[in-house]
């Protein structure tokens, strides 16, 4: 029970302290790492409530030295926690709680996946039909009187470009747009958005789900103009941006787009060019993503350290330690036994 009041405790933190992330200003300097963290924490404060389940589900047995002594132990753990007037309910509800999350988690990244490849595929042979390919740009080029610019999912995808956009754009800006938009294919952005979205499709009443999907698509578009600012000027990507933000990006996760509503903010940040993070600040996030990560493992597994100590520190496990301990020694220094055969 203690195992599994600070799993479901570690949850609800999790969940509770994600909106403090949202106003912090660090991952503007780091946007890939903020996005590993965003997806770490939604990720661990599901699996934290599905470790509960299956806690409550299998008792810690007392560590014992053979396997065999191991499996009855286990056994006779089982039989006591069923025995016991609330020991089923226990585990019933432990099960369902477990199987319940994971299928539904299952269910709605499949859902979500499948959506999001089958509308960008659709969206794909229209534009095939609709455009022509530019071999120069490496982009496929579709008459439409709006400034637009977008990629679809595929590092081998072209980028989509509208007339107007090729009519606004100088060279500079166009090549800061695609620099921004090939950033997005080979930094699988797409799949990113779409896995950060599965767990507030699941689960739309929980705040923390709901900032993680939108953060990780900011942060997703902030990751790309890094990406075109180290090919491009900084300013041409500032201009470029201006020049589309005044069209909506796609909503949808199989079409990551230039501009948007948080264009304006993005070229305030390339304008001001944020310093990267330090050392000791990428070390520091590090440590916490991987913390994120295992801690839920180590709290399941708290209880099964706590029986290893115990046995460890019993007389006859103290008793065997010794015995193990003096027999190499005999047996390493053989004239010790007596006299040589040979």
């Amino acid at each position: 029970m203690i195992a599994t009041g600070a799993l479901l405790g570690y949850a609800a933190l999790l969940l509770a302290g994600a909106p403090l992330l949202t106003r912090a200003r660090w991952p503007e300097r780091a946007p890939r790492l903020a996005i590993a963290v965003w997806l770490a924490l939604a990720a661990s404060a599901i699996g934290s409530v599905v470790l509960a389940g299956l806690v409550l589900l299998v008792p810690a047995p007392t560590v014992s030295r053979g396997v065999a002594s191991l499996l009855a132990t286990c056994g006779m753990a089982l039989r006591v926690r069923y025995a016991h007037p609330g020991g089923l309910p226990l585990a019933v509800a432990g099960a369902v709680v477990a199987v319940a999350v994971t299928a539904w988690v299952a269910w709605c990244a499949v859902a979500t996946l499948a959506a999001t490849a089958r509308a960008g595929r659709d969206h794909r042979l229209r534009l095939l039909l609709a455009g022509r390919t530019d071999e120069r740009l490496g982009a496929l080029v579709v008459e439409h009187g709006e400034p637009a610019a977008y990629c679809m999912s595929g590092v081998r995808r072209p980028v989509v470009l509208t007339t107007a956009a090729l009519r606004l754009l100088d060279e500079p800006q166009l090549a800061a747009v695609l620099a921004h938009e090939r950033a997005h294919q080979a930094g699988r952005h797409h799949l990113l958005v779409s896995l950060a979205a599965v767990p507030a499709a699941a689960f739309p009443w929980v705040p923390a789900f709901r900032h993680a999907s939108v953060e990780v698509a900011r942060l997703a578009e902030l990751a790309a103009d890094d990406a075109a600012a180290r090919r491009s000027p900084r300013l041409a990507v500032a201009e470029a941006l201006l020049t589309l933000g005044s069209v909506a990006s796609p909503a949808a996760a199989w079409a990551l787009g230039a501009g948007g509503s948080t264009a304006a903010a993005r070229v305030r940040r390339l304008i001001a060019a944020p310093q990267p993070l330090s050392w000791a600040a990428k070390t520091t996030w590090t440590v916490a993503l991987a913390a994120l990560i295992a801690l839920p493992l180590l709290l399941m597994a708290a209880p099964a350290f706590g029986a290893v100590g115990q046995h460890r520190g019993s007389p006859h496990v103290h008793g065997a330690w010794v015995r193990l301990w003096e027999r190499p020694a005999a047996v390493s220094h053989p004239r010790l036994l007596g006299p040589h055969p040979g």
